[in-house]
This record gives C-alpha cells, structure tokens and sequence, in this order.
C-alpha cells in the first residue's frame, strides 16, 4: 500500500512512503473548525470548494507555463489563508480560474478572521 504525503495528491514533487495496515484503532480527528452555514458562498467556487480529510480546500485548476494541468489549492490553518502553488511555482489562469481564485481567496480570508 503506499500513501501520497501531500495535498498535490501524488503529483510530480510530492513524497510517497510505503504504510503497513495496523491493528491499532484509529487516532481522533484533529479539531477542524466548522464553517457556518450562513457564510455565505461565492457561486465561483461551488466546483472548487470541497473538504479533505475534514479540511475545507479550495482547488482551482490552472496550467503552467508548457500548458500542463495544474491546480492552485487555498485553505485556512491557524487563522492563516495558505497558498499553495503547482510544482515548478508557476501558474498560467483564465480570466475565469483567476475570478475562482479571487473568490476563495476572499472565502478563506473571511474565514481566518473569525
């Protein structure tokens, strides 16, 4: 079995590690601060906005610069908004992927101030 280590979900660059099954029951999930339904939600990130592993993350798709699918990904961790770029730290977005960034960003912004 093997476990991608990172958010690129085992894209080029991220670190992969082989994981044995333990019998051993499972640790507590870490304290996720839940968002208020009355947020309320830029129509521009309805397709990017999930939650991963109880963390809400925004992934908006890009390319880079030899046009190769890539994604920008955005979330909150400890009252901070976290960019993370594709590997190579470049990104190349329509006029409508950076109107989905702008969108998170202000989510998340909104979110980190609370």
């Amino acid at each position: 079995m093997e476990f991608v280590d990172s958010f690129a979900g085992g894209h080029a660059g991220t670190a992969t590690r082989a994981v044995r099954p333990a019998m051993v029951s499972p640790a507590p999930a870490p304290a996720v601060r839940p968002v208020t339904p009355a947020a309320a939600v830029d129509p521009r990130t309805a397709s990017v906005r999930h939650y991963e592993g109880g963390q809400l993350v925004w992934r908006v798709q890009c390319g880079d610069l030899i046009s190769r699918e890539r994604a920008v990904t955005v979330f909150v961790e400890d009252n901070q908004v976290v960019l993370v770029s594709p590997p190579g730290e470049t990104a190349r977005l329509t006029s409508g992927q950076l109107g989905q960034l702008r969108a998170a960003l202000n989510e998340a912004a909104k979110m980190a101030e609370r």
